[in-house]
């Protein structure tokens, strides 16, 4: 590791770390204060009642209404582009398989995108559709998360609080502030912000180019703090006017943890515990830089085959590592740094291309998107850590045969049974479909690599598409109609399904009684439960993926190692 790379890494690590408890306990109060005056005012105008308690049936019943009506809102503009304003290019609508795949895609938080924003969209398109989509997507996640933590922090309740207040307080106080004040920021690093669409400009050589423009700064932001990762442009990131200046680039990445790494002091707030917050902090930290690590480790390593056939003084002066995909105007540290925190938080934003990455590269990327929490996307890869918590503790209480408890409430066979529920989704759809997609001849015709590499483009579409992530490897033709529709289905279960069963247990843990602590409570708030359950997410993810990741990114390497190409 050179010295430039090591402070670049320790830099933002140090960032990322310490601006995490004070966003957490910004969040805190949000929630714990009164209804100001403006959020009033937009209550009388929907026509409900804040401080209406609702039960968890009642709580996301609102949440699936509500997020039908934002996708069939967002489905209709995408598919009447054409007659809509600000389309002087005249583009065409999306395809009905491809508006839905968009449609479920930004509604979920998933931002995959089987289209090319700048040819396939209009400015209004891009505004009404996908930035409204990218708002709403990412202020379910929030609701629901908060939520679910209500349930560990209540006792005696049967409700778990109001949706409409749970969602209308984070956009208004946290995250339509945050995003316009970092916009202004990408404006002032050169990202532009107009309704004009097209402008033409003459090259270094003396020719003309014509550029597509728009409201590329507001989008910019809002994809990166809502960890949603939808660009503008195809080139996502990477596209200079999306990502102009390494400040840009370490800017963008702060953004996708500014509120994902706050959420486990937020926890320890809301429930009276702040140790116990800043030990599931630790778990999502470890987690985070240990990916980092083997991103980082990975890409600074040539390409075995390249580093067997190309003299040493040509290593050294490709920086020596995996150049191949990557922006040189960032370099290995700023595209590592961005890799890890994009697939950690489920953004799927990318700098870089995925598909050039190193094995190890990409099969730490399956494993944070397979394990989907840590620190996850926004709100619900918190919601599934604190469900992983709870597992993890009844299986240690079965492990020294005493009656498990978390937080001081007892957890019982109906808790363990929708938690259990919930984990399950992940590796039923993943797995379902992406052996499915190998085995049906539709399937197949869409992959363009032989090999370990094109079984880890179908696994990568769909562990992307299940963790609301969105990034992609290239080589895998998606935006067929069996892709687009059967993405386009697994990224609204893989979104919904794992959240009702964890709103269930929330309601059951709400209406328990807090227990008094005695010698033989399991405590929540030391190391020692880190390490449990950091050990339970290992066991977890090698009994159920590891012979996916044996036939993708290890079997790749080591016939890469051996000098075997498909």
């Amino acid at each position: 590791m050179t010295a430039i790379d090591a402070l670049q890494l320790a830099l933002v690590l140090a960032l990322l770390a310490g601006t995490a408890p004070l966003t957490g306990r910004y969040l805190a109060w949000i929630y714990q204060g009164a209804d100001l005056r403006l959020e009033r005012g937009i209550y009388r105008l929907l026509g409900v009642d804040p401080s209406r308690e609702m039960g968890w049936r009642e709580y996301a019943s609102t949440l699936l209404a509500t997020n039908a009506f934002f996708f069939l809102a967002g489905y209709l503009v995408l598919r009447f582009q054409d007659i809509l304003p600000l389309n002087p290019r005249h583009l065409a609508p999306l395809s009905p398989e491809i508006a839905f795949n968009t449609a479920a895609s930004f509604v979920t938080n998933t931002n995959w995108q089987a289209y090319a924003g700048e040819a396939a969209l209009s400015n209004f398109s891009q505004m009404a559709a996908i930035t409204f989509l990218m708002f709403v997507g990412a202020n379910t996640g929030m609701a629901a998360m908060v939520a679910i933590v209500r349930g560990f922090a209540r006792a005696g309740s049967a409700t778990l609080g109001n949706f409409w207040s749970d969602f209308v307080r984070f956009f208004l106080r946290a995250f339509l502030p945050a995003c316009f004040l970092l916009s202004l920021v990408h404006i002032y690093e050169g990202t532009p912000q107009t309704l004009r669409t097209l402008e033409t400009v003459r090259t270094i050589d003396g020719g003309q180019q014509t550029l597509v423009l728009g409201p590329v700064a507001s989008l910019e932001t809002l994809k990166n703090v809502g960890t949603n990762g939808g660009g503008f442009y195809n080139a996502n990131a990477a596209h200079p006017f999306e990502n102009p200046t390494p400040l840009t680039n370490t800017l963008e990445l702060w953004e996708m943890t500014l509120f994902t790494l706050s959420l486990p002091f937020f926890f320890g707030r809301m429930v009276g515990r702040p140790r116990t917050g800043r030990v599931l902090f630790g778990v999502v930290f470890v987690l985070y830089t240990a990916g980092l690590a083997g991103v980082y480790l990975s890409e600074r390593s040539p390409h075995p085959l390249y580093a067997a056939t190309i003299d040493q003084r040509a290593t050294a002066l490709q920086d020596g590592g995996n150049t191949e995909g990557k922006e040189t105007r960032l370099g290995i540290a700023q595209t590592s740094l961005f890799t890890n925190t994009t697939i950690a938080a489920t953004t799927g934003a990318v700098d870089a291309a995925m598909d050039s990455m190193n094995p190890g590269t990409l099969a730490v990327s399956l494993l944070h998107m397979l394990l989907n929490e840590e620190p996850g996307g926004k709100g619900v890869g918190f919601a599934g850590l604190l469900k992983e918590s709870l597992l993890a503790v009844f299986l240690a209480g079965l492990m020294v045969g005493r009656t498990p408890e978390f937080l001081g409430k007892k957890i019982e066979a109906r808790e363990i049974k929708l938690a259990s529920l919930s984990l399950l989704v992940t590796p039923f759809l993943v797995l379902i479909l992406t052996a499915a997609s190998l085995l049906l001849p539709v399937g197949r015709a869409s992959i363009d690599n032989p090999g370990p590499h094109g079984f880890m483009e179908v696994l990568y579409a769909f562990a992307s598409g299940n963790a609301n992530n969105g990034s992609a490897m290239g080589g895998l033709n998606a935006a067929t109609p069996y892709y687009a529709i059967a993405i386009g289905l697994e990224m609204l279960f893989g979104r919904f399904l794992p959240l009702l069963p964890l709103l269930a247990m929330a309601g059951s843990l709400a209406r328990k009684r807090q227990l008094p602590e005695t010698s033989g409570t399991f405590r929540t708030d030391t190391p020692l439960f880190g390490v449990l359950l950091l050990g339970f997410m290992a066991l977890v993810a090698a009994l159920t993926f590891f012979p996916a990741l044996i036939l993708g990114p290890l079997l790749e390497h080591l016939s890469l190692a051996a000098g075997t190409l498909f």
